[in-house]
């Protein structure tokens, strides 16, 4: 067969070929062949499919701030798109590990992220579940020897397809060798290798206690590729965040409301990061208020209109929050 570009060629061109000498019988048959698996692999991704992904990630831009966090997730999509496009056309491709480390303090976004990154491998073809199953040092460390193995590997079945989502991941190292933490370690370390390509195991923490916890146990580091760091939000951000939460279900700030919860977050902003939960904490202020403006609005006298159903007053916060 001539030295020639054909990729992007169709039946009719191929017939074309044929028809003009350019190409033999057999060379054109196994063209047929080529088109028809690209056909096969087309159909097997129908456009509501790739429509979904695409409401996955606009839901991902959606996000207030993680500039960084939404590159990199960008990336990896990118990453097994372009595999998976590889992997038609024949080439090497990389080996699709997908086992990821999530480091930033509570209420930064890292439970919503990997939500968001089930649903997108789900549409992706890489996850057939994309669900994703998050636990904690509890649900996976037992009271006596082979007790914390069968708990781990409850948790692995039900995110099998899916992703299994560790919170305080360190935690599992915090007791040294004789912890039943270990256990559970060397459980999910076996599952990685037994289950590849089966699920997505994502341990996330606050970020020096999971550089230590990855220090202390060099061999987990190589198999997590795939570090994302979700930086605390500033006043802005977490004023947008807690607006966003109030549209969702309907309820607005009023003039002072929003001055008052400004002052809140700025007075959180200036403690201890360990002792804020940035997104988290406004979460916890706003459903406190709704509940304050329930009870302020069945003590208050005469009729309760939809504008007064709808705005959180400055009182609905307190002035101890």
């Amino acid at each position: 067969m001539h030295n020639r570009n054909l990729a992007p060629m169709t039946v009719e061109e191929v017939l074309d070929w044929l028809e003009e000498g350019r190409v033999s019988p057999a060379e054109a048959f196994a063209l047929f062949r080529t088109i028809g698996e690209r056909v096969e692999i087309a159909n097997s991704q129908p456009k509501e499919t790739q429509e979904k992904l695409k409401d996955v990630l606009a839901e991902l831009d959606g996000l207030i701030g993680l500039t960084e966090v939404k590159q990199l997730v960008r990336e990896i999509q990118a990453f097994v798109q372009i595999q998976k496009r590889r992997t038609e056309e024949r080439l090497v491709t990389e080996p699709l590990v997908l086992h990821t480390i999530f480091r930033g303090n509570p209420g930064t976004g890292k439970t919503t992220v990997a939500r968001i990154l089930g649903r997108m491998f789900r549409h992706m073809g890489v996850l057939p579940r994309g669900h994703l199953v998050e636990v904690e040092r509890a649900d996976l460390v037992g009271e006596y020897i082979g007790h914390t193995a069968q708990k781990t590997r409850e948790q692995i079945r039900k995110a099998l397809g899916g992703i299994l989502f560790i919170d305080e991941a360190y935690s599992l190292a915090r007791g040294g060798e004789k912890d039943f933490g270990k256990e559970a370690i060397d459980t999910l370390v076996k599952a990685m290798e037994d289950h590849k390509q089966e699920f997505i195991l994502i341990l996330a923490g606050y970020t020096e206690e999971m550089n230590f916890f990855l220090q202390s146990n060099p061999g987990l580091r190589s198999r997590f590729p795939i570090h994302i760091d979700f930086p605390d939000y500033n006043a802005q951000e977490l004023l947008a965040i807690a607006e966003l939460m109030l549209e969702k279900r309907q309820y607005r700030l009023s003039e002072g409301a929003r001055r008052r919860l400004a002052l809140l977050i700025q007075r959180g902003l200036r403690n201890d990061s360990y002792t804020f939960g940035n997104a988290r904490t406004v979460r916890n202020w706003i459903e406190l208020a709704i509940r304050r403006q329930a009870v302020r609005l069945v003590q208050k006298p005469g009729e309760v209109t939809r504008e007064d159903l709808m705005y959180i007053e400055a009182e609905d916060f307190g002035e101890g929050l």
